[in-house]
């Protein structure tokens, strides 16, 4: 149990330094803005994610979470990466910074792993 309790803090820390810290540092900046708008998506869309992104990061770090509202940040982050991961080959093509977020949904494959491992445990 100790190997899943280790996995899971570590996966969430660092989505939530990702996906919670980093976009409320640097979401309102204009080279974030000009991402969004790059990938032709509006401004207010850009925002609207930053908050998103806030609010998950928070859902899954904190323990007192209730597993439903942690299993709806769990698919918020998935639904992003995976929104990502088209948007940026559709605009850009295959490159390199489409394997972003391709490496954060790893990271977030090991989290709702562990997650759950340490959850069915509790049981």
């Amino acid at each position: 149990m100790k190997k899943w309790t280790v996995l899971f803090w570590i996966s969430t820390g660092l989505l939530f330094v990702f996906q919670g810290v980093m976009p409320a540092l640097t979401g309102h900046t204009e080279m974030a803005k000009e991402g969004t708008r790059h990938l032709g998506y509006p401004d207010y869309f850009g925002t609207l994610l930053t908050l998103a992104k806030i609010a998950g990061a928070i859902v899954l770090i904190l323990p007192i979470t209730p597993p439903r509202l942690k299993e709806w940040a769990y698919a918020g982050f998935f639904f992003d990466f995976t929104a990502a991961f088209i948007s940026l080959w559709v605009v850009d093509g295959a490159g390199p910074l489409l394997l972003m977020p391709l490496i954060v949904l790893a990271v977030w494959l090991v989290s709702y792993i562990s997650y759950h491992r340490l959850l069915a445990a509790k049981k």
